[in-house]
């Protein structure tokens, strides 16, 4: 497999970093702000740094409430937005004569702001939480985690509400805790207190970052990505989507946050996942280096796949008397007879694994101790926006049955005998059905894939009394992978109440 360095090394420097001054402890701007409030330390660094005043009497009035128009202010300061040559933002309550007007019209060029439905901005309404989580990730640019919205610890932020995206990335970044451990208040007023303690919090939160454009790669969109399929504890991508516009879209981004030192990976594309073959992407190693506190990331681009495990399900009791794999092509060309193995389990499920490096259908041998001997299909398909192969497995068994008088599940009364039963015609191109002579045994022998019933005509046995559950016959499936097939019998049920 080929790679190539295509991008480039990044100093990462966070764009809004102070230095810390202690101010809390040194120098008290107000006389209603002691040292010893939660928010001291952040009302009087913004104080010095010409972000924020006070009042001509010398006190902050930190339990004010702090307004739409108020905030808008702060923000610009705080970001170094240019609010010189502003275009009107279109708020039918918001005039050039408004003392807010260029920071809110800054802001809003920049869609860091909104308004409400009726066309207001509404600069002297009292900013929310929940409205002020959605300026400080749009402000600061902060990574735009898709957290699901069941890992909330607040039971009032709901589901599909616009401010609940931005308030679990703040609560993610530490930025805010919330008003209790379960709560966060989001329509709940900000005092101007409040708001200088998370807009300080926010600063110092906000990660370094790379950030990728669509347009760097000539795509409209960035319609998906992969940062987990190797090392994924090295670095966290974010994908801030764009808006349509009446100007066109504006482009969506991928954000790289770099958590530890280390190599990992990176896939994205423009069109579907499910279909990445068919679609533009990009593949990378992404290296991380902290140097002097400074992180630096460079990316490899990179057509490599690596070795793929591929789990052949057993029993437990199984694993461990495995002896020996072989493996050989599906034609039959055997590539080694000693492969090596170990234990592994997906979900529930105990395997044992093997890797295959290269696509294409195998077949796995696995010889246990005593000389028994299991096949199992295996299919490895390259998918080329990825790291890893696709890997199917599939066991081999040629023959299975079901007695219906003692499934493991469902059985017929005990003594009664299933009367007729009809197979459909060409079925025996998929499968041959036997029934075990004076028994309720049902037995199949594979051929090919596919899938049909064995129907009861007259017998509607019901599997335990007064039940509204009953026989109606028998399924056969028959799954193949390559020349290996699976049959699989199972009681194909009626239930009177569906």
């Amino acid at each position: 497999m080929k790679k190539k360095l295509v991008t480039a090394f990044l100093a990462l420097v966070m764009t809004f970093s102070f230095p810390l001054t202690g101010t809390a402890e040194g120098k008290q701007q107000f006389s209603d702000v002691p040292p010893t409030k939660h928010f001291a330390e952040a009302v009087n660094e913004l104080a010095e740094r010409n972000i924020i005043g006070g009042y001509p009497d010398g006190t902050f009035k930190p339990g004010n409430p702090i307004t739409r128009g108020q905030a808008a202010a702060l923000i610009v300061k705080l970001i170094g937005l240019d609010t010189e040559k502003v275009k009107d933002p279109g708020f039918k309550d918001v005039t050039p004569a408004n003392g807010y007007y260029k920071a809110i019209a800054a802001l809003a060029e920049k869609e860091i702001i909104g308004g409400y439905a009726d066309g207001r901005y509404g600069p002297n309404d009292p900013i929310t939480r929940g409205q002020m989580a959605s300026i400080l990730v749009k402000a600061f640019d902060l990574p735009r985690y898709d957290i699901p919205e069941y890992e909330s610890p607040f039971k009032d932020v709901k589901p599909f509400v616009s401010h609940t995206p931005n308030i679990l990335i703040i609560h993610r970044l530490g930025i805010t805790a919330g008003t209790s451990p379960t709560t966060f208040s989001p329509n709940a007023s900000i005092t101007r207190g409040q708001a200088a303690k998370l807009m300080k919090a926010t600063e110092e939160a906000k990660p370094q970052m790379k950030t990728l454009h669509g347009s760097d790669f000539g795509w409209k969109k960035i319609a998906w990505f992969n940062d987990s399929e190797k090392n994924p504890g090295v670095f966290k991508a974010a994908l801030a989507r764009g808006r349509d516009t009446p100007a066109g879209y504006t482009g969506d981004r991928l954000q790289l946050v770099p958590l530890k030192e280390g190599t990992g990976t990176l896939s994205f594309g423009e069109g579907s996942v499910y279909f990445p073959n068919e679609v533009k992407h990009k593949k990378y190693y992404v290296h991380v280096k902290k140097t002097d506190g400074v992180w630096e990331l460079t990316m490899e681009e990179t057509d490599e796949l690596f070795p793929t495990a591929a789990a052949l399900e057993m029993t437990l009791e199984q694993t461990k008397q495995v002896e020996r794999v072989a493996l050989s092509t599906m034609e039959g060309e055997e590539l080694t007879d000693d492969a090596p193995f170990n234990y592994c389990k997906t979900g529930v499920r105990d395997n044992i694994c093997i890797d295959i490096d290269k696509p294409g259908l195998y077949i796995a041998t696995v010889r246990y101790k005593g000389g028994e001997e299991i096949r199992y299909g295996i299919e490895a398909q390259q998918k080329t926006a990825h790291f890893y192969y696709e890997i199917g497995t599939l066991q081999e068994r040629t023959t299975h049955s079901v007695d219906l008088s003692n499934d493991e599940y469902y059985s017929v009364k005990p003594g009664h005998k299933i009367g007729a039963f009809n197979i459909p015609e060409s079925s025996e191109q998929i499968a041959v059905v036997m029934r075990e002579k004076g028994t309720n045994i049902f037995r199949a022998e594979a051929k090919k894939a596919g899938t049909f019933e064995v129907i009861f005509p007259d017998d509607r046995v019901h599997v335990y009394p007064d039940s509204a559950v009953y026989f109606e016959g028998v399924k056969i499936e028959v799954r193949q992978l390559g020349t290996i097939l699976r049959v699989t019998v199972w009681p194909y049920l009626h239930d009177y109440w569906i």
